[in-house]
């Protein structure tokens, strides 16, 4: 199973980045590709809510999504959008921050919506509040596919290790973590959080990025750590594709799921314990 991670710098302008992706999903199918995998927030990375309202669709007329499913069928490659900004039907008009798995078909295989919503202050200037503008998801998502069942989850997620176990236990052999990271705490947490949760599934963890200062047409602009990895299910580092707009290539090894599981099979060995 050949992999391709895309790393980007998407701007705030949807058809743009469109044109940007199908290009680079173009180039990882021509090299051989089975799953193409895309950052979070693929289609428009914006901090202004009213550029966002003018900008996001549904995801019923979504030109992304749409593009990306076409591509899927005249390529015969699968595609995770690792996440796309949508509009909803919700009555507080936030938007869904969701992840999408294609099937070679064009079809929608699997879709999730990031549950764990990034509200932190990293530092006095860079601080975020994801729940005042997206609304959380509510169900995790195994995804089957020809090659092995997916768990699908979206950056933040990362630092809640019961979802990624509890994944795993229903037989996902590959975690997908989409991101786009702060910077600050990418250096300090993205890699050992990444292959923590390799170690503890036995898990293959792919995690597709967002890099650099993000272009706007506001005044304030983004920035993102960059550094989409590829773990293996024993927490090694197979790929690091550093902080520069790329493909990453890795051919993944299924078997190494299972003998990784052999060797310490700690997804048998829950107990219930009272407390604290």
């Amino acid at each position: 199973m050949r992999v391709a991670l895309l790393q980007i710098t998407s701007s705030d302008q949807p058809a743009e980045n469109i044109s940007m992706l199908s290009a680079m999903v173009r180039e990882a199918a021509a090299n051989g590709a089975d799953l193409i995998l895309t950052p979070e927030v693929s289609n428009c990375v914006s901090v202004s809510r009213k550029h966002q309202l003018g900008v996001l669709q549904t995801q019923d007329v979504d030109p992304m999504l749409a593009s990306m499913e076409k591509l899927a069928r005249e390529l015969d490659v699968w595609i995770l959008l690792g996440s796309l900004a949508l509009k909803t039907d919700d009555p507080d008009g936030r938007f869904a921050n969701r992840s999408f798995l294609l099937n070679s078909r064009g079809q929608v295989a699997g879709q999730y919506d990031k549950i764990h919503m990034f509200d932190v202050s990293v530092t006095p200037e860079e601080t975020y509040r994801e729940s005042d503008g997206y609304r959380p998801g509510q169900s995790a998502v195994l995804a089957r596919t020809p090659f092995c069942d997916i768990g699908m989850s979206v950056c933040y997620d990362v630092r809640f290790p019961h979802l990624y176990r509890a994944l795993a236990q229903v037989g996902a052999k590959v975690l997908t973590v989409p991101a786009a990271f702060s910077p600050i705490t990418g250096a300090a947490h993205w890699e050992v959080l990444l292959r923590a949760r390799a170690i503890e599934t036995g898990c293959y963890v792919l995690a597709p990025a967002q890099t650099g200062l993000h272009p706007s047409t506001g005044s304030k602009q983004r920035r993102t750590y960059g550094h989409s990895l590829v773990v293996s299910p024993w927490g090694e580092v197979l790929a690091d594709a550093g902080a520069d707009v790329g493909i990453t290539y890795v051919d993944l090894d299924l078997t190494m799921v299972d003998k990784a599981r052999r060797q310490v099979p700690a997804l048998s060995h829950d107990r219930t314990f009272g407390g604290p």
